[in-house]
């Protein structure tokens, strides 16, 4: 059902002529639970907005929206996501996993659609790797290390594919937003 209503909802997003006149338009990937950080934790790239290093792979990071606007370094593109392809536009990558295991980390990498690259919605709003989908994107356990900026400071948090489990469902519950 939450499946549903979350495909029901990009497509409403997407149906808007104000959002649908570019195939760039970007959305931020958040995590439900806010943890330790009441502005939330997002899909983000290791590094600041337009200079970060797609080389260092991802992170859940405090998300930039709460400045108005998306970041560079945590807009997706909307409408692959219903394609199951989380692409970061302003940087030409995608999201893709470094192995089938457990506890595998993200990178990013040019998009070529491998199986290591698609990822799709579970009804429980999991992120899982399609190719394991044992495997769902979770954001880690440990205590928030604090970066260098923001008001208060901005906080950051590991980001790997582990088993999913519904005791880990406070790392592993996935919204998305405009």
């Amino acid at each position: 059902m939450q499946k549903i209503i979350f495909l029901i909802y990009l497509f409403l997003l997407l149906s808007n002529p104000v959002w649908s006149k570019s195939i760039n338009d970007s959305v931020e990937i958040y995590l439900l639970n806010q943890l330790d950080d009441p502005r939330g934790f997002c899909i983000d790239i290791k590094g600041h907005k337009l200079k970060a290093q797609i080389n260092k792979g991802l992170q859940a990071h405090t998300c930039y929206s709460y400045q108005g606007e998306i970041s560079p370094d945590q807009g997706f593109n909307s409408l692959k996501l219903t394609k199951n392809q989380f692409i970061l536009p302003s940087f030409n990558v995608c999201m893709e996993a470094s192995s089938l295991k457990a506890s595998t980390n993200l990178k990013l990498e040019k998009c070529d659609r491998n199986k290591l690259q698609n990822f799709e919605w579970s009804n429980k709003n999991e992120i899982r790797l399609i190719s394991n989908r044992k495997l769902c994107l979770t954001v880690g356990q440990e205590q928030s290390k604090k970066g260098g900026g923001g008001t208060p400071v901005h906080l950051m948090r590991n980001l790997s594919l582990e088993l999913c489990n519904k005791s880990l469902n406070s790392y592993q519950a996935w919204s998305v937003r405009k």
